[in-house]
């Protein structure tokens, strides 16, 4: 396969799953949002953009942090290349330079969701429209996915569609542990209280992990447990361990095609061990924001590491 062919179906799929983690950070916000007093709701808000990386390119246009402002600038704002529009474009673009490579059905997904979504995102964004939106772009992600599944060849394409996925799937889901430690949590007075329960809520709400989560904790809300489950639980699909291990057999098969044992081979294989190693008293023994740091460090090596071996850049 063509370096550029590869390269194009590995961002493509960073950035609908980025698109989508986006639209899920958001949902959630607007859901904390709604229940707070204007204060409360503003940091808030606040905490949302941090959580998405814009924090610099929001200030540098706005003051404050209204819900209107928040969500017209993550959807929509020309200005910001990290909008949910602008990933939606590099998503179709991506799409375009590589349509020999995937199904007729993918691209039909992928087109027909950038032109409804670049439609309703063409004009301001107010509070009745949000959740439409969100829900127009994890329906393009699902629908994305699920043609990509059901009708792609098993080849080298596939492997580095599902690669792009789960490197941009574990970052963003340490992004959002790492935001609710340091980000979210105003004092330490708050651990316990009602406050830091909601904010753990948004964290599960922004990888669609609630529902799971209590259905296996009987509706308990426990931070050291939600920890655990985002961190070192292999059955929630969006969990630290489940994306490297599925990493993991996408490199391995990777390498398989090209008989050759990689880099990237080796960094994945050495993260998944030390994943199954894992003790959630480890974590905190040592400090989650560091274990964080430490994660988000090894992936994005990962990441580096399969652009230098599969030559994307050249």
């Amino acid at each position: 396969m063509l370096a550029r062919t590869a390269n194009g179906l590995f961002w493509m799929f960073r950035y609908l799953e980025r698109a989508e983690n986006t639209a899920r950070l958001l949902d959630a916000g607007m859901r904390m949002a709604l229940t707070r007093d204007l204060v409360t709701a503003e940091e808030e808000w606040r905490s949302v953009i941090h959580a998405a990386g814009q924090g610099a390119a929001y200030r540098a246009k706005h003051g404050t942090y209204t819900g209107i402002q928040v969500w017209n600038h993550i959807l929509r704002d020309r200005d910001n290349p990290g909008s949910v529009l602008a990933m939606m474009r590099q998503v179709r673009t991506n799409a375009r330079g590589v349509r020999n490579a995937i199904s007729g059905e993918l691209w039909a997904v992928v087109n027909e969701s950038w032109m409804a979504l670049d439609d309703k995102l063409s004009r301001p964004i107010g509070q009745g429209s949000v959740g439409e939106v969100v829900g127009m772009i994890r329906r393009a992600g699902t629908l994305a996915h699920g043609a990509m599944v059901n009708s792609m060849l098993r080849d080298a394409g596939y492997n580095f569609a599902r690669a792009g996925t789960f490197v941009e799937r574990a970052d963003n889901t340490a992004r959002i542990l790492d935001m609710k430690y340091y980000l979210l949590l105003p004092s330490l007075s708050y651990v316990g209280s009602s406050l830091d329960s909601g904010q753990w809520d948004q964290v599960l709400r922004s990888v669609a992990g609630d529902r799971a989560y209590r259905w296996l904790n009987a509706g308990q809300t426990d931070p050291r447990g939600i920890v655990e489950f985002l961190v070192m639980d292999q059955r929630f699909p969006r969990s630290l361990s489940h994306s490297h291990h599925q990493l993991g057999a996408n490199l391995a098969a990777l390498e398989r095609i090209h008989d050759a044992e990689l880099p990237s081979g080796a960094l994945i294989r050495a993260s998944c061990d030390s994943l199954v190693d894992l003790s959630i008293e480890k974590v905190f023994e040592d400090g989650l924001h560091q274990y964080i740091q430490g994660f988000l460090g090894r992936n994005q090596a990962i990441a580096n590491a399969i652009v230098q071996d599969y030559r994307f850049m050249g």
